[in-house]
């Protein structure tokens, strides 16, 4: 199957973040099987999702993991000009519908060198690993990670993570963690506010203090001029509370997240907000006895991913892929978790981030044939002993 014809059936599984994926992961499963590969399916305890993963080439160390995500963001509210999960081919030279460029045109570029790939002499091994939940917090990947690294007895090197990025390598990201942070203080009539521990101003507090740590740490000299802010940030994006404006609030919560860049930790920046609130709580117990802060991670913290441009990683992409101009991004992405268990790791992947999770989503034609080439030029190295034995 062409590549237009592979991603025309791939689009065709509306298959958002959260939902079963296992539709579209039993007909890749059943794809990659029709060429000889045997699949290993790593599911969720309810049985209701599944990644993937496998292996073509010998069982030696050093071999290298396509990465890539089966599932999509919502189309619900946006103005789609042709339906989302039917390919459309204009005579623009691109090819819309949701996920083409996030990042099912990945996928589709994987599966159409697959016969090629099996045919191949290769000396190292390629993988494909799939997975699902990506879009609502790269939820599946460490598991997925994990059972790939155990389940072969060689020992893989490298993963690439396919994201739209224009065929740039990309080497770094921030990581990313969401939380909600839920407020319990006193009701009581509003000219009684100093009798009374008002949920909502107390709320106000802690996210002005999130704004004050974060410039803290900017003050401190917490800066990576690679990234657009080249700093951590902390964002309040959310805020409920109260049921009148003549009524003190007893209940408030407000939902925030925390983007920081590689050298920064999300949980040293988590620990003093709670120690903080530790103490918030100690103080105001004093005025009423039942007051409460307690915060809650919405999905686990997503890792920053921070390769180093001398790594062989690098010199391996840069002799498949004429785009030498390395760069960092700012969403977040599974490159860090693979790069923290200890595979180095790049990003690059046909198509582009500005087109992503939005109406009319579309990834150019010309983007799928160059990376069909990057993918063969991965094979031919992979094939070519001398070369291996450089990296």
């Amino acid at each position: 199957m062409t590549t237009t014809a592979l991603l025309k059936k791939l689009v065709a599984f509306p298959v958002l973040g959260g939902d079963s994926n296992l539709t579209i992961i039993n007909w890749i499963k059943d794809y990659i099987e029709s060429f000889g590969v045997a699949c290993t399916l790593v599911p969720n305890l309810e049985q209701t999702k599944a990644s993937l993963h496998c292996r073509i080439g010998p069982s030696v160390d050093g071999g290298i993991i396509l990465s890539g995500h089966t599932d999509v963001v919502p189309v619900k509210g946006q103005n789609w000009d042709t339906d989302p999960f039917v390919l459309t081919n204009k005579d623009d030279g691109n090819l819309y519908g949701r996920g083409t460029c996030d990042m099912k045109g990945f996928l589709a570029c994987c599966l159409n060198v697959l016969p090629n790939l099996v045919k191949a002499d290769l000396k190292k091994p390629i993988y494909f690993a799939f997975s699902y939940d990506e879009e609502i917090g790269c939820l599946s990947a460490p598991e997925l990670i994990r059972h790939l690294q155990n389940y072969y007895p060689e020992t893989p090197k490298y993963a690439i993570i396919g994201e739209p990025s224009l065929m740039q390598p990309i080497i770094g990201h921030k990581g990313i963690c969401l939380y909600t942070t839920t407020v319990n203080g006193s009701a009581g009539h509003s000219s009684g506010i100093r009798k009374e521990v008002s949920a909502i101003n107390e709320s106000a507090r802690l996210i002005l203090w999130l704004e004050a740590k974060m410039n803290a740490l900017i003050d401190a000299g917490h800066i990576d001029l690679r990234f657009t802010p080249p700093h951590s940030s902390l964002h309040t994006g959310i805020i409920h509370g109260g049921i009148a404006p003549n009524v003190i609030a007893d209940k408030a919560y407000f939902s925030w997240d925390a983007r920081v860049i590689p050298s920064d930790d999300i949980s040293t920046i988590v620990n003093a907000f709670k120690l903080h609130c530790q103490q918030r709580m100690q103080e105001l117990k004093k005025i009423f006895p039942d007051f409460e802060i307690e915060t809650k991670e919405i999905h686990p913290p997503v890792t920053p991913f921070d390769s180093k441009v001398d790594s062989d990683i690098v010199k391996l992409i840069s002799k498949i892929n004429a785009n030498t101009n390395f760069g960092t991004v700012a969403y977040a992405s599974e490159a860090g978790q693979y790069n923290e268990a200890g595979l180095q790791s790049i990003i690059c992947g046909p198509g582009s981030i500005d087109q992503a999770h939005r109406a009319n989503e579309f990834i150019a034609k010309e983007e799928l044939i160059k990376y069909v080439e990057l993918l063969h030029n991965l094979m031919h190295l992979f094939s070519s002993e001398t070369i291996m034995k450089e990296l």
